[in-house]
């Protein structure tokens, strides 16, 4: 009698436990579908908090006095204020920047963020509003005057970074030419370029919309040597994460509204001057 009364009770178990699982899975779930929008918590502080590699000249950087600023700190700032949200700036380990945003550290990541494949399933991406391209920069002393130049030569990029994704998508390109067939990876551009001057490294794949500030401000500006690439262009936006849809869809209106007033204009002529201007202002 004992042993039937135990084996009815297990038995008995053995089938509440899927479905108390179940209901906690449902119930996760209904949860994670109920958390609201991030906007909604945003309009009610006041405040945004957007993650950035603050060395990442001129879009977002940190200056002697340590002051964070930089085209899309104009950019972000000028959005926000159409509805009256104050912006902080946290600096991140840009190789983490969607962990960052996974863990609620930050609320976006803007800061030269291009559009990836990649990107886009891991992060919800703002409408573009900048084009950028992936060149190669080396030192004339080098000789070096294309990819196929780079055969055996060292190559950096930056951890985490667009161009570190082109070159493992396109390995022809460059991965396949440099020496040991993996380029030497760095924290930030600005130690990059360090490892170029010293000649560690011979090239450096980098954004070209940072290469060409960083290399106007130069003294010796005229020893560089830039070489286009092959990969194909890229479009920077601003990530958060998936199911932002209000915030996406503010922070697209404010674009907008930015093209359209021209204040998003008077922004790319303080940062790039003529030379480069937001595809937002050929759509208003």
């Amino acid at each position: 009698m004992k042993k039937r009364l135990i084996r009815s009770l297990f038995a008995v178990t053995l089938i509440m436990i899927p479905l108390l699982l179940s209901g906690c899975r449902i119930e996760s779930r209904q949860k994670l579908e109920s958390k609201p929008d991030t906007w909604e918590t945003v309009q009610k502080q006041k405040k945004i908090v957007i993650g950035l590699d603050d060395s990442f000249v001129p879009m977002g950087f940190q200056t002697k006095s340590g002051k964070i600023v930089g085209y899309d700190v104009d950019l972000a700032k000028a959005v926000f204020k159409q509805y009256g949200i104050k912006v902080d700036f946290q600096p991140i380990d840009w190789s983490m920047n969607v962990t960052e945003l996974r863990n609620g550290t930050i609320d976006l990541i803007w800061n030269g963020f291009s559009i990836t494949p990649q990107r886009s399933k891991a992060v919800s991406f703002s409408t573009p509003y900048l084009v950028n391209d992936q060149i190669l920069v080396t030192k004339k002393k080098n000789n070096i005057n294309s990819f196929a130049d780079m055969q055996g030569k060292v190559a950096g990029v930056q951890n985490g970074s667009a161009g570190a994704m082109d070159i493992d998508n396109q390995p022809k390109l460059l991965k396949d030419r440099i020496k040991g067939h993996s380029p030497v990876l760095y924290d930030s551009f600005t130690d990059a370029f360090i490892d170029l001057n010293s000649n560690r490294i011979q090239g450096l794949l980098i954004d070209s919309i940072y290469a060409d500030y960083y290399i106007a401000h130069q003294s010796d500006r005229k020893s560089f040597k830039v070489i286009k690439s092959n990969f194909p262009k890229e479009y920077y936006g601003v990530g958060m994460r998936k199911g932002d849809t209000m915030l996406k869809q503010k922070i697209d209106q404010g674009l907008k509204e930015l093209a359209k007033n021209g204040k998003l204009k008077q922004i790319d002529q303080k940062w790039f001057g003529s030379k480069v201007s937001s595809p937002l202002l050929n759509n208003k």
